[in-house]
């Protein structure tokens, strides 16, 4: 079946949904180009934390777009008030899949019909969450990493998304100072994370065996790559706990991969050490984020 694509697009908000690390990044990068962002959150607390960080960072993010003008977010507690209108909406909500399985059935209810749905996922397919969505055109995987640090948007089909749908998407997403790069069949994790999840999984198991540190492994990476962080703080900028779940979701699809990184994991996040997000992780240097 194909879909109506949304029309007058620069005059409509985005909509994200989710308030943590991701979702307020995904707002900043959609505020650059002077519109309007709409980020709805159960918690209150966290929608304004979201907007704040908005504005705080809109004005320098937006400098450095070609074309860019700071846009405003607004944060609410009402679902269906945060997707009137829109015609993008950018799901950014925990990795549990059952979770976004609700969630998706909730956006196809109250967005508008010619809105598009989209998830930052980081494990899970489109495909795994749209049984309960009647219009799977519409949907697909928009995976951010650390905008706008890292600006790169892995775009996947949910194995019915029409294929406007992600032309769109291509042509519009550089706009907003985010490059799109399209996975061309089905991955779990994509392009980059892929890769990614390998070097993690690898340093994670070196301080699992007792074989470095953290401290240690981040260390000697920057000196051989010249980068300015390691695994570990990335790990940490990330999330714990949701790098917890996305290690878990790997581990059900491929039973062989070994525990020991998730049970280091397991460790700091049962202690409270949740990365950036908790003040503390791997490392214990960051100024709590309330």
């Amino acid at each position: 079946m194909s879909f109506t694509l949304p029309t007058d697009i620069h005059h409509r908000p985005v909509a994200v949904i989710g308030a943590g690390t991701l979702g307020r990044r995904i707002a900043l990068m959609f505020a650059t180009r002077g519109g309007r962002v709409r980020v709805y959150d159960p918690s209150a607390e966290a929608g304004q934390a979201a907007r704040e960080y908005v504005a705080q960072h809109v004005a320098t993010t937006a400098a450095g777009v070609e074309g860019g003008e700071p846009g405003t977010a607004s944060a609410t507690t009402d679902l269906a008030a945060a997707l009137a209108g829109a015609w993008l909406v950018v799901e950014a909500v925990p990795e549990r899949l059952e979770l976004k399985k609700q969630i998706f059935a909730e956006l196809e209810a109250l967005a508008d019909a010619d809105a598009i749905l989209a998830s930052n996922s980081s494990s899970y397919p489109a495909s795994q969450f749209t049984d309960r969505v009647t219009r799977p055109e519409r949907v697909l995987n928009m995976h951010f990493y650390m905008p706008p640090r890292q600006p790169a948007v892995d775009l996947m089909s949910s194995g019915h998304t029409d294929r406007a749908v992600m032309d769109l998407l291509l042509a519009e997403l550089p706009h907003y100072g985010v490059f799109p790069f399209e996975a061309r069949r089905e991955s779990t994790g994509f392009i980059f994370n892929r890769v990614w999840a390998a070097i993690k999984r690898e340093s994670l198991s070196v301080v699992a065996e007792g074989v470095s540190t953290p401290q240690e492994v981040d260390a000697m990476w920057r000196i051989n790559t010249g980068l300015s962080a390691g695994p570990f703080r990335a790990m940490d900028q990330v999330g714990l706990d949701v790098v917890l779940d996305i290690e878990n979701h790997y581990a059900a699809e491929n039973p062989a991969l070994p525990a020991g990184p998730r049970e280091l994991l397991r460790r700091y996040v049962d202690a409270g050490h949740l990365g950036v997000k908790s003040g503390r992780g791997f490392y214990d240097d960051y100024a709590r984020q309330d």
